[in-house]
This record gives C-alpha cells, structure tokens and sequence, in this order.
C-alpha cells in the first residue's frame, strides 16, 4: 500500500499538472496500515508540499550559472535566488528532513510495532529529541541531517563560484555599468520574496531523486533535526497534524530571515551590475546556504564556531 506521504506527493504533482509522476516515486518501507482522517491527510499534503518548496529552490539556485555575460542574465539570476519567502524555507527545510527520516527502514518498523500512539505522539509534539531515542531514531536521524548537509553545502559551495565572479566579470565593460532601474529591480526582487513557492511539473521527481541519494551525517542531532525525525515519527502513527508546531526553529528561522534582509540591504547599495552579482552570491546563496549547513549542527557547536 503507498504511504500517505508518497499519496501526498502525488497531490502535490497534480497541482502542477503532472500527477502521473509521482508513480515514479520509490516508496518509504510501508506505513500503518490505517485510513488517515481528513485532517492528517491534510498534514501529510502540507508536509510534502513544504519538503518540495524547499528541495525545489535550493536546487534551481545551485543551478544559476557564474559565466554571466549581461545585465540580462544578472537580473535573472537574482529572481531566480531571492524566489523564497524565508518562513517557508524555514518549514521546507524540516519537513525535507522528515522525508528523508523516513528512508530509514528500521525507525519506520519500530513505530508500526508500537502501541500506544496516541501518547507517543503526544510526547514526541512536546519533545521532539525524544524521537531520536526511539528504535532507529539516530539512523533517521543521520539521514535527516545528511539530507540537508548535502542540499545547504552544495548551495553555498555554488555561491562560492557567483560571488568570485562579481570580481572577475569586471574585465567586461557592461559589468561596470549601473543598473538602469535600481528602486525598480528592487521592488522586483521583494515581490518575488514574497509569492511563495509555486510547483512546477519536475518538483516531485526531483523531490525523489534527492531523497533517494542517501546522504548520512553522523552524530548529536541539531533542534532542526530532531524536529524532522518527531515530524516523520508523526506521520508513521497517523498523527501528522500535531507537527504544526515543530515546522519553525529559532536560530534557523532567524538565520535565514537575517540572509534575506542583507539581501535586500545589499540591492539597494549596489550601483554596477558586477555588485549586483556579488549581492546574489554572498546573500541569496552563501549565506541560506551556510544556514542549511548550520542547522544540522547542534547549539553548541554552532556557538563554539562563533567564537573561533
């Protein structure tokens, strides 16, 4: 029987016109074998849609390209960086993690064995981490956070590439010019900021093929973390719509709020295209990027890292 997820996931690609995708999906070991009620049906719809509104922008800006050769492809590379709203990010990150918590066959078991579910889903809304102490709970665990580490480096990594070239596109003569309509582009980006995620008809077979990788972080699990593992344990025990409250994380949410609004602070000192391109790489891919990264690392090393 398909899982309620991978069912979701279908949802989500018939929304962008291409329902027959979501077949491809290679499905989680099977789930409790129970009709969801409407509400949870609902929850694991969200968390699907959330998980690709993530995977979706982290792989179109790892996909903008350094060799720029215009003004033209500069402004489209900045809506393609600053098109997520922080919030949703912050959400797609964790249920991302969920997804990627569930490719673990054991901690999947181990839940369908258990018993008392409803008081297990009680426990794992108010603490998460305790999902981590359940059978397979740390391989989830590790999948989660390798699932992200991968997605947060390799956006970062990317960015790397853009921000070299506001230094090296400056030999080309356009590059130095100023931005025709700088209020305006601006304007531009916040609006795109703003629309939220929008599927497009590849999302849930890149959605498959990224969580079927298999990445692996070992090691003491980040609040985000421990949030996707409680948020996957949830949908295993038909619970899935008490992890509203586990969809935000402080320090990751800030992290990501704080990339977005040097962005913004950014554009609108930028005079020349070539600070326009170093503004899209430090700010709309850098620096999310780095807060991916960051928010597979638990508290403590993260603030330790501060003071090196």
């Amino acid at each position: 029987m398909k899982s309620r997820i991978i069912r979701a996931l279908g949802a989500v690609a018939a929304t962008a016109a291409l329902a027959a995708c979501a077949s491809s999906m290679p499905s989680p070991p099977s789930r409790v074998a129970q009709a969801p009620s409407r509400q949870d049906a609902a929850a694991d719809h969200a968390l699907a849609v959330q998980a690709s509104a993530f995977e979706s922008f982290m792989r179109r800006a790892r996909g903008i390209d350094a060799a720029f050769s215009g003004p033209g492809e500069v402004a489209q590379a900045l809506q393609t960086g600053a098109a997520h709203e922080p919030k949703e990010l912050e959400a797609g990150m964790i249920a991302y993690a969920a997804l990627a918590a569930l490719q673990e066959p054991r901690f999947v078991a181990g839940l369908q064995a258990g018993r008392d579910h409803a008081e297990l889903a009680r426990r794992l809304a108010a603490d998460p981490e305790a999902a981590l102490d359940l059978p397979g709970g740390e391989a989830a665990g590790a999948r989660a956070a390798g699932a992200l580490y991968a997605q947060g480096g390799a956006l970062a990594d990317e960015g790397q590439k853009v921000r070299k070239a506001a230094y090296s596109v400056q030999h080309q003569a356009w590059s130095k010019a100023p931005v025709s309509d700088p209020a305006g582009r601006l304007s531009r980006v916040k609006r795109i900021s703003a629309q939220g995620y929008q599927p497009a008809r590849e999302d849930v077979g890149r959605l498959s093929a990224s969580l079927s990788q298999g990445e692996r972080r070992a090691g003491a699990a980040s609040p985000v973390v421990a949030r996707g593992v409680a948020l996957a344990a949830l949908s295993v025990l038909g619970e899935g719509a008490r992890g509203r409250a586990l969809m935000s994380e402080p320090k990751s949410g800030m992290c990501l709020r704080m990339a977005k609004l040097n962005l913004y602070q950014c554009l609108a000192s930028a005079r020349p295209h070539y600070e326009d391109i170093f503004c899209l790489g430090q700010h709309a891919m850098i620096d999310p990027g780095q807060c991916v990264v960051d928010a597979t690392r638990p508290a403590r090393v993260i603030r330790r890292a501060a003071l090196d």
